[in-house]
């Protein structure tokens, strides 16, 4: 596992050294399982942020303005006929 750069990391060297030892510790699907535990916080603040915006918005339109946020807009146009620009 690569070590980052220390000008990109605020966490202590004695903290990253125990993170990175608990990592390595982990089965390969134990680490793939955390990218998707992440991944899916990562949508569901996404989608909190979302809500808060358009407290009024249908649940399409949630869906939709989540999508706009991984997906580009001529992606969005073809695959949903939604212009996230438009909307």
């Amino acid at each position: 596992m690569r070590h980052p750069s220390p000008e990109y990391t605020d966490t202590d060297p004695r903290a990253r050294e125990i993170q990175l030892r608990i990592l390595r510790s982990k089965t390969e699907g134990e680490r793939i399982a955390m990218v998707f535990e992440l991944s899916e916080f990562a949508n569901r603040m996404a989608e909190s942020g979302v809500r808060a915006r358009y407290p009024e918005a249908s649940e399409r339109e949630i869906f939709l303005r989540c999508a706009a946020l991984r997906i580009p807009r001529d992606l969005m146009i073809r695959a949903y006929g939604w212009d996230p620009e438009t909307h």
